[in-house]
C-alpha cells in the first residue's frame, strides 16, 4: 500500500519544526529515522495531514556525555549511539542491549528518541530507559517541558507528551559507581522486537528490575536490600503478580515462564557483577 496524501514540511531547525506543530496539532507527525512510522504510514495506520521531518537537522543529530548522563537529540541514530567509544565504559547496560535492538540497517536510520516516543511496549529502549532512570525533553510554541522517566509511559504506543510537543533530547542517568547490569530477551530471531525483554541495574542498595514485552508499557521494580539469595523468590513474585499479554507471538502462560527463567538469570548476573566490581 502508499501512505495516503500529507503535506511534507522539512525542517530546517528546532523552531520551524515546533511552529509547524503549533500549527497542525494532531493532524501532524514527526518523522526522524522512519523505521517504526514509515510502515505505519504505508499500511494507513497513520495518517497525517502534515509529515514534519527533523532528519536533516544537523543540530539534532548530537550526542553528549557530561556529568548528569548521556543525552541524545532527537535526531541521533541507534547505530551512532552504539558506536559512540564512551559508550561501553559509561553506560554498559546500553551497551549490551543495543546491539539486541534492531538490525544493522535498520540501527543505521532509527533513532533513540523516535523509538522512545513511539513507546512500543515490545521495543528495548523504552525498558532500558525506565530501568536507567532519566528524561525526555520537550518543546513546544509554550515552552520546554523535562518528563521523568517514570511519567513518560501511560500506555500501549501512549506517551506523555502532548501532540504539538517535540521531544528534542532524551538523557539516560549515569549508573551509580559499582552499578552490576544485565540484559537479556527473547524473540522470534535475533533484531526482532522482544517476546520478552528484561534488564536489571544492581547497586548497594538493591536492584531496579524492568520487564518489556509484557504488558502495555514496560513494568519496573525495586527490589530493596536483594542479594543472590532472594532472586528466585523476588521473581516469582512478580511473576505471579503480572498479567502478560496474548499475541501471535506467545500466549501469556509462555510470557510468564520466560519472566521465571530470564528474569533470574538477569538479577543473579547484575548482583554477581556488582560484587566483581
Amino acid at each position: 500500500m502508499k501512505p495516503s496524501e500529507f503535506d511534507y514540511i522539512r525542517a530546517a531547525d528546532v523552531e520551524e519544526a515546533v511552529t509547524a506543530l503549533a500549527n497542525a496539532g494532531e493532524d501532524a507527525r514527526v518523522i526522524a529515522g522512519g523505521q517504526s512510522l514509515g510502515p505505519m504510514l504505508n499500511l494507513r495506520l497513520a495518517r497525517p495531514e502534515v509529515l514534519i521531518d527533523i532528519s536533516k537537522t544537523p543540530s539534532l543529530q548530537q550526542i553528549k556525555w557530561d556529568e548528569h548522563g548521556l543525552t541524545l537529540k532527537c535526531s541521533a541514530t541507534q547505530a551512532a549511539l552504539l558506536a559512540d567509544a564512551a559508550l561501553l565504559d559509561r553506560q554498559p547496560l546500553l551497551a549490551d542491549a543495543m546491539p539486541w535492538i534492531g538490525h544493522v540497517q535498520t540501527r543505521a536510520r532509527g533513532t533513540v528518541c523516535g523509538s522512545l516516543a513511539h513507546a512500543d511496549p515490545a521495543a528495548e529502549l523504552p525498558l532500558l530507559f525506565s530501568v536507567m532512570g532519566g528524561s525526555v525533553f520537550a518543546r513546544s510554541a509554550r515552552g520546554d517541558r523535562e518528563i521523568p522517566s517514570k511519567d513518560f509511559y501511560l500506555g500501549m504506543f501512549e506517551t506523555a507528551l502532548a501532540p504539538d510537543e517535540l521531544l528534542l533530547s532524551v538523557r539516560f542517568d549515569l549508573p551509580k559507581v559499582g552499578t552490576g547490569h544485565a540484559f537479556k530477551e527473547v524473540a522470534e530471531r535475533h533484531g526482532d522486537f522482544a517476546i520478552v525483554a528484561v534488564a536489571a541495574m544492581a547497586d548497594a542498595g538493591g536492584v531496579t528490575f524492568g520487564l518489556g514485552g509484557v504488558s502495555d508499557r514496560p513494568i519496573i521494580v525495586r527490589w530493596e536490600g536483594l542479594d543472590l539469595s532472594g532472586v528466585r523468590d523476588a521473581v516469582e513474585e512478580l511473576a505471579l503478580g503480572i498479567d502478560p499479554y496474548d499475541d501471535q507471538k506467545a500466549d501469556a502462560t509462555y510470557r510468564r515462564r520466560l519472566v521465571r527463567k530470564l528474569g533470574t538469570r538477569v538479577a543473579t548476573e547484575a548482583l554477581e557483577r556488582r560484587h566483581a566490581l
